[in-house]
């Protein structure tokens, strides 16, 4: 039974693709986050580094338990849409942080 490679190489492709946005999304984020977090809430440079790492650490957690349940997901429906569904809930999210006038 011959593969077609090419499909596979458009989905690796797409998962790729999928993952680098979501490290740029980091690489964006990580240098101004204290400034950020300082400008939003007023809180010292200290305060706002520890905001920061309760932020990262909540964004941790979070990760590791959905990551079973996408897993699933995934089985259940296809990894493409569940993809495409988290990249637009990403998108979302991060289109509400960018309009946030507060920290909270």
């Amino acid at each position: 039974m011959p593969v077609d490679i090419s499909k596979h190489c458009h989905a690796l492709m797409f998962v790729i693709f999928v993952v680098l946005i979501d490290a740029i999304g980091f690489g964006i984020i990580l240098p101004v986050m204290p400034q950020l977090i300082m400008s939003l809430s007023d809180v010292s440079l200290a305060a706002a580094s520890r905001i920061g790492g309760y932020l990262m650490f909540t964004y941790a957690a979070v990760q590791f338990f959905a990551a079973p349940i996408l897993g699933n997901l995934g089985d259940r429906y296809g990894r493409r849409p569940v993809l495409l569904f988290s990249l637009a809930a990403l998108s979302i999210d991060s289109l509400f942080m960018a309009l946030a006038p507060t920290l909270f």
